[in-house]
């Protein structure tokens, strides 16, 4: 499991213009399915290449406008893996009154993800093993049940999916976004997309310049760097996150910690996940290995709102009770209560390891890991390893990083977070810079994403471009909120 391929799906290759008369997408059947919202099903080609061939069917949902309708806005909430059904679900929360007055808010899930015939790559039992597999092999045997592991998971992933697999890229999913634009009869198109979802829609704007209205791109990644370089710049922000995390917690009375400076509290968790190598904690039902307690520390990094109950997790950790750190986990890792997994995380990186390429072996991964946790000790060996299964994918990456321009393409507003953990503002910088016509809008504080994150500035300014199509003056800092 990994944060970087839940978030990271660095470059594209080959770009493309479209000059082609656009195919009669096929019409949606909207049905109300609760709460004011109405459900449909997209027929979109397995392969793009054959338009007659093969169809999938993809699920989207629709609030519509309360006001004065403009038009569609389609979102994205990341991953690659989350269901952008589910997050369209939570409209009301994560767009503004103002946008939901003149747009339909619009989600799908895509080809591969959730209800839009999902991979799946091992039953329950065998993900909660790979899941909690040693991320930080020290041995040789250890290694080499880490890169067993990896090959049951591509291999499995070709026994279930083998026909998607080719067919699982993000060049293939902004095709199926333009489908669903002529679908829902927007001459262009607009579009909100978060973390991953960032580089679908640069890679959208890059295929098809003019068929774009107004794209938000926030939490951005950056297309023209590696996967590697991609996992060590993540892993070292979280890092960064975590230093603060544990200045704020020494500042509280609730703090679990024995040491009274930063780096005393940094190696209390180092000893912490160390201990939990060798001895999984209990609590939860479930031993939480080292790698599960790692990813129960990422999880309310995203978020600085979630960083009290980080301190509970730990102050229960530290004194051997690892369930709320498991609780964590479970919760990035897509498991469920009754033990069942979403498919987010085979989605995740049957996306991630067609995107870009990765390091070819275990002895490849093992150099970069080893480079990776001089950078972030205590992040960088887990982010780089979780990547492996992509080693032995069956399927040949089919993009390459590269800056995407989108030329011709009208002002896309790049949106970044200084103290972002999962996507750092460096990236968004550089995707602003990449797109001829990038806009960028940068949030003075901390968590993954901004916008509808609390700050007025950020919200004003998104609105106004989605409704009016003005940009703010790129740049443009919007001071942080405590």
């Amino acid at each position: 499991m990994t944060v970087a391929a839940l978030l990271l799906a660095g470059g594209c290759g080959q770009g493309e213009r479209v000059a082609r008369e656009e195919r009669a997408a096929p019409g949606l059947g909207w049905s109300e399915c609760g709460d004011g919202f109405e459900c449909a099903r997209l027929r979109v080609p397995l392969d793009h290449g054959e338009p007659d061939g093969e169809q999938l069917e993809l699920a989207v949902v629709r609030l519509p406008a309360s006001g004065q309708r403009i038009g569609s806005l389609v979102l994205n909430p990341g991953g690659p893996g989350v269901s952008g059904v589910e997050y369209a679900r939570a409209a009301r929360l994560v767009v503004s009154e103002r946008v939901r007055e003149r747009f339909d808010v619009v989600g799908f899930d895509p080809r591969g993800v959730g209800q839009s015939a999902p991979v799946r790559c091992l039953d329950d039992a065998r993900l909660d093993a790979f899941v909690a597999m040693d991320t930080t092999p020290d041995t040789a045997a250890e290694r080499a049940e880490l890169e067993s592991a990896a090959r049951e998971f591509a291999a499995g992933c070709q026994k279930h999916a083998g026909r998607l697999l080719p067919h699982m890229g993000t060049a293939d999913v902004a095709r199926d976004l333009d489908l669903l634009r002529q679908a829902l009869g927007d001459p262009k198109l607009t579009y909100l997309g978060k973390s991953y979802g960032t580089f679908l829609g640069a890679v959208y704007a890059d295929l098809f310049p003019g068929k774009v209205r107004a794209l938000v791109l926030d939490g951005a990644l950056d297309p023209a760097i590696s996967r590697v370089r991609g996992n060590v710049e993540q892993a070292a922000a979280f890092e960064e996150t975590l230093r603060a995390y544990a200045e704020d917690c020494l500042g509280s009375r609730e703090c679990p910690f024995t040491s009274r400076d930063a780096d005393g509290a940094l190696d209390e968790l180092a000893t912490l996940l160390r201990g939990a190598d060798t001895r999984p904690l209990g609590g939860g039902g479930r031993p939480l290995t080292e790698a599960l307690a790692t990813l129960g520390m990422l999880t309310p990094l995203y978020d600085r709102a979630s960083w009290p109950e980080l301190t509970e997790a730990l102050r229960r950790a530290l004194n051997g009770d690892g369930s709320l750190l498991l609780r964590n986990a479970d919760q990035l890792a897509g498991r469920l209560d009754d033990g069942t997994y979403s498919n987010q995380l085979a989605a995740n990186l049957a996306v991630n390891c067609v995107d870009g390429p990765y390091p070819a072996s275990a002895a490849a991964f093992a150099a970069e890991a080893a480079e990776a946790s001089r950078k972030a000790p205590r992040f960088g060996p887990y982010i780089m390893w979780s990547s492996l299964p992509c080693a032995f994918w069956p399927v040949r990456p089919t993009l390459s990083p590269r800056p995407l321009t989108a030329a011709g393409a009208p002002p896309i507003l790049v949106v970044g977070t200084r103290r972002d953990p999962a996507t750092p503002y460096g990236w968004a910088r550089a995707l602003a810079g990449e797109l001829r016509s990038g806009v960028l809008l940068g949030y003075d504080g901390d968590g993954h994403t901004a916008y509808a994150g609390g700050s007025p500035c950020v919200d004003d300014a998104v609105d106004r471009y989605l409704v009016e199509g003005v940009v703010p003056r790129d740049g443009v800092i919007c001071p942080g909120i405590r």
